[in-house]
């Protein structure tokens, strides 16, 4: 293999140790990442390998450190399992309630958050030459799956972003001893370290701006209130208007989707058609309240003030601009990911959490 490298002018090992002044065991095992080396010679190698182009042989690499180099990163649900479900014919797009795969990924693809979930990840492990291995765990078979590929280390450790309440895969990774880290603390307590956002307080700031715009007969479009995110916003929002005397707020439940949003705003016209401001658990939802606004001949915001959660792309996709509680996807996925890669370099760390702080983005909506 040596030869066959050298033959093709490609840098080897014996260039990056004669570069860095050291033996080919040293910058061998600097590149695996081996502790006890000093930091002086550990930056000569790194500059050695950088001046030299040397690409370490990933394979022969594993063998040494048993590592994969990758982490799983899945998207999981408890939805129907595919082969009990029916044939494709209803709201396919509702997280956890459809009825098969593919109208699972679907639903994934078509929301702007696990792009920027996946943005956030990628950017972390890009830099670090490690990889993520996109896999989704709508069904028991499918989580069994998922654990069997983090057991036989096929990835190194599993980044999981759930979409249910109900979801057993954090507690399946959790028993099984396996390293993860969730994206937004778990309806149900496991030992497992996770990142998340301060929902209630997002709630509290969308509640204060559409109060300071005068707003005085509100509704709110909630997310699933199976899911923690769903209860903490809701409740955010309840509490801030009571606070300021205002006790009675109409809710109507989506799920998360634009058409979810729609069919919300569409129920609290019929039932409250005086209203004036409109809070909606995320951008997809709001994006959904103002088109049904439209098609009633409100204006927004003259006539009807809309706060979305998130700022995703639906948000400036949105026409006016929406007004939303930022949550910072990016950077808490990035977060979630360094919580992993230390989690791998030390096994026996404490089980942390780290929460993220909201903030509120005024555009042409409210």
């Amino acid at each position: 293999m040596t030869d066959d490298r050298r033959a093709a002018g490609t840098p080897t090992l014996e260039d990056v140790a004669r570069a860095a002044g050291v033996s080919r065991a040293t910058v061998s095992r600097v590149i695996n990442g081996v502790r006890n080396v000093d930091p002086v010679i550990q930056e000569a190698v790194r500059q050695a390998v950088s001046v030299t182009g040397y690409t370490p042989n990933r394979a022969a690499r594993s063998l040494v450190t048993r590592r994969a180099d990758a982490v799983a990163l899945v998207v999981s649900g408890a939805g129907i399992e595919p082969e009990a479900a029916p044939e494709a014919s209803g709201n396919a797009s509702e997280a956890g309630t459809s009825g098969g795969g593919n109208s699972f990924t679907a639903q994934v693809f078509a929301d702007p958050f696990f792009g920027r979930v996946v943005t956030g990840v990628v950017n972390y492990l890009r830099p670090r030459g490690m990889h993520p291995v996109l896999m989704f765990a709508e069904s028991s078979r499918a989580r069994e799956e998922v654990v069997a590929y983090l057991r036989q280390g096929s990835a190194d450790g599993a980044l999981v972003v759930s979409t249910h309440a109900e979801d057993p895969l954090p507690a399946l990774i959790a028993e099984a001893g396996l390293a993860a880290v969730l994206f937004a603390r778990p309806a149900r307590p496991v030992p497992v370290s996770y990142v998340d956002l301060a929902h209630q307080d997002g709630a509290r700031l969308a509640a204060e701006h559409l109060l300071g715009r005068g707003c005085r007969r509100t509704a709110t479009i909630s997310g699933p209130l199976d899911v923690p995110a769903g209860q903490a916003r809701l409740t955010g929002f309840r509490d801030t208007m009571a606070r300021h005397g205002h006790p009675y707020i109409p809710v109507v439940e989506g799920q998360f989707t634009q058409e979810s949003g729609e069919a919300a705003m569409e129920r609290l016209l019929a039932e409250h058609p005086d209203l004036d401001g409109v809070f909606a658990a995320n951008d997809l939802m709001a994006l959904g309240a103002c088109h049904v606004l439209r098609e009633h001949g409100r204006s927004v915001p003259g006539d009807v003030a809309v706060v979305g959660f998130d700022d995703s792309s639906a948000a400036l996709a949105c026409r006016p601009p929406l007004t939303t509680v930022r949550q910072p996807v990016e950077g808490m996925a990035a977060e979630m990911t360094r919580l992993l890669l230390d989690r791998l370099a030390r096994p026996d760390g404490p089980v942390t959490s780290v929460i993220f702080e909201p903030e509120l983005v005024v555009r042409g909506s409210a």
